[in-house]
């Protein structure tokens, strides 16, 4: 972009009224022409059933994990009206950022970091939480990485009245002291992972002493304190199909303004977990390629040092290091993959949720991975061209945003690349901090240490 159209530049940022927040979350599961395959019961390995899902999850939520007839599903009104402290969400016109690129691309981005716990993640929690009350369940466990799902979990708790367990890496508990503060702020009990309180932790802290946790790890502590906790059920803040369902809201936000931009994405990005933002952004535009109405871009971006999407192999796995949750049809890297230390702590995930998994297999979207470096190269620029500190997990979608604007430039045609910003880093710093020093460093995963994990999976499929 040239300064004489930056001088030009028109609209920045598209606001919805309240009135435009969904009234329904999308299931692209009765949309999908291959349907995920089933779960497995981990005991029987034959497909699952709802009510095998009851001891672990609210009843309404193990109802929507498997439901794949439903295109839209109602949101209920008490998470509706929570809904509009915060949304809709702005969408951003990226000026600055074009600028800093000299490229002919527009760049949009969907803010979620303006929720009340800085990310997208309070979408599902509210509506888990309010599953769960509505249910009579006293008390719900979790796991965290990062920490932004425990901490919006943390504050829905609070709202609904329930008693909350958060089983949190222990690297990034160390890491990031803050968000731990804040789980605990809003009554949370916070307790690192891998950990004594329980028989996976304590069987995985025997087998090695020093290790620092994975998010399959803090997932065993938390189901299995769920299961031998009278009225007790366990929420997750990826991966699962209901998970997703929940964070839809995003791209169906992102569908009106994109119209009130008068423009429609030739490319959509998010970062990937497990598949929670992607899914809320992505999966309302891709019911378009599905269709056939459009054949825009889809791009998970995943961070090199936990490449599943990219270098994974497809087949069952467990959810959860201890092997206590049902077998998931997933891209994964082998339920016993120790992800390195990357600050991206939400991104330190083994395997992809079935559906993502799905649309994978099915050519209806593709994955990059990003390296460390790059992603905080990514995300300074951003910070220093549109104001906003983006959260480590973000700024891997940020630095797939500027791959491709600059690949329009090298080809000298434009694009609009449509991206998701999923929470901002200002809890982040000391990552930032490190990074700015020079402390950081990219991490290499050899194929050797790929198939030492791959090679462990049951051939299922």
């Amino acid at each position: 972009m040239s300064n004489q159209d930056y001088n030009k530049m028109g609209t920045k940022k598209f606001l919805l009224q309240e009135k435009d927040i969904p009234m329904a979350w999308y299931n692209i599961a009765a949309e999908m022409k291959n349907k995920p395959l089933p779960m497995l019961n981990p005991a029987t390995k034959k497909p699952i059933k709802e009510e095998d899902l009851y001891p672990i999850f609210a009843k309404a939520l193990a109802h929507q994990e498997l439901n794949q007839t439903d295109t839209w599903i109602e949101i209920p009104e008490e998470v509706r009206d929570l809904y509009k402290v915060w949304r809709p969400t702005p969408l951003v016109r990226a000026f600055g950022l074009e600028k800093a690129l000299d490229t002919p691309a527009h760049i949009y981005f969907k803010n979620e970091s303006v929720s009340p716990l800085g990310s997208h993640k309070l979408n599902s929690a509210l509506a888990q939480a309010y599953y769960c009350k509505k249910e009579g369940i006293t008390n719900i466990t979790t796991e965290t990485g990062a920490g932004q799902w425990g901490a919006a979990l943390s504050y829905a708790a609070k709202t609904f009245g329930l008693e909350l367990a958060v089983y949190m890496v222990k690297v990034s508990y160390h890491q990031k002291p803050y968000r731990r503060s804040i789980m605990q702020t809003f009554g949370a009990q916070v307790i690192a992972s891998p950990s004594m309180s329980t028989k996976a932790g304590r069987k995985i802290l025997t087998d090695h002493p020093t290790y620092q946790g994975s998010l399959g790890t803090a997932i065993s502590e938390a189901v299995e304190l769920a299961l031998s906790t009278p009225n007790c059920r366990y929420t997750l803040g990826s991966v699962l199909n209901h998970v997703a369902l929940h964070q839809t809201v995003i791209g169906l936000e992102a569908e009106k303004q994109m119209e009130m931009a008068g423009e429609y994405p030739d490319v959509l990005i998010a970062c990937f977990g497990g598949g929670s933002n992607f899914s809320g952004l992505c999966f309302p535009f891709i019911r378009h390629k599905i269709s056939g109405e459009h054949n825009l871009r889809v791009v998970a971006a995943e961070p090199a040092s936990c490449p599943k999407l990219t270098r994974g192999e497809f087949q069952y796995d467990y959810g959860d290091e201890a092997g206590l949750t049902p077998m998931i049809p997933m891209f994964t890297l082998g339920h016993s993959f120790e992800p390195a230390h990357i600050h991206a702590g939400g991104l330190r995930y083994h395997g992809a949720g079935s559906i993502v998994s799905q649309l994978r297999k099915d050519g209806l979207m593709d994955a990059v991975d990003i390296p460390q470096l790059e992603s905080f190269g990514a995300a300074t620029l951003f910070a220093q061209t549109e104001g906003i500190i983006p959260a480590p997990e973000s700024a891997h979608a940020i630095a797939a945003a500027i791959r491709e604007a600059k690949q329009a430039k090298e080809e000298g045609r434009s694009r609009v690349i449509l991206f998701n910003l999923s929470g901002h880093g200002l809890i982040d710093m000391t990552a930032y901090e490190q990074y700015l020093a020079g402390d950081l460093s990219n991490y290499n995963l050899s194929d050797a240490e790929l198939k030492k994990n791959l090679d462990e999976l049951e051939q299922i499929i």
